[in-house]
């Protein structure tokens, strides 16, 4: 009886890999279009960065999108992976908030910072779990670009928040 209540938790907590490139794609353009309306809000101490998070966000999109469509990646696309632990928080994030009409440069960067965060550790737990190959390879350009993303962030923020200068 143990071993049946095991499977049905493993079971219940793997996905497809056609579910997960859904919701990575639904967060994308999230993000994506939360960085467009953000953009004439915003100082224009940031407002470049806004302008290329928004581009950013679209070039993932279109990858998400590219790959999900590819017919040589339809068996691929039907595999059982493992849930990662993050895909709640990841989840969460297709929900972005109001900022109201002149957000902070602070408030702004703590949000963009802890949206590539999620991003990145979503993104890395996938990498590892998913199959060997291009989708696998997706994951992994996508963990790295939302890493340099998240770095170049911290820095910004340092510079503007603690040290008060510009960019």
């Amino acid at each position: 009886m143990t071993q049946v209540v095991r499977r049905i938790d493993v079971l219940r907590n793997t996905t497809s890999v056609r579910e997960i490139l859904q919701v990575a794609t639904s967060f994308e353009a999230s993000a994506r279009d939360f960085y467009t309306r953000l953009t004439p809000k915003v100082s224009k101490k940031i407002r470049y960065l806004v302008e290329e998070l928004a581009i950013e966000e679209q070039g993932h999109f279109d990858l998400l999108t590219a790959l999900s469509a590819r017919d040589d990646l339809a068996e691929q696309v039907k595999l059982q992976i493992q849930q990662p632990a993050s895909d709640s928080k990841f989840s969460d994030c297709l929900h972005v908030p109001d900022l109201g009409e002149h957000p902070d440069d602070q408030a702004v960067l703590q949000y963009a910072m802890g949206r590539e965060h999620v991003a990145m550790t979503h993104y890395t737990e996938l990498a590892r779990t998913a199959p060997a190959g291009p989708i696998q390879d997706l994951f992994q350009f996508l963990a790295s670009e939302e890493t340099t993303h998240k770095l170049e962030l911290e820095k910004l923020y340092y510079e503007i928040i603690h040290r008060g200068g510009g960019v």
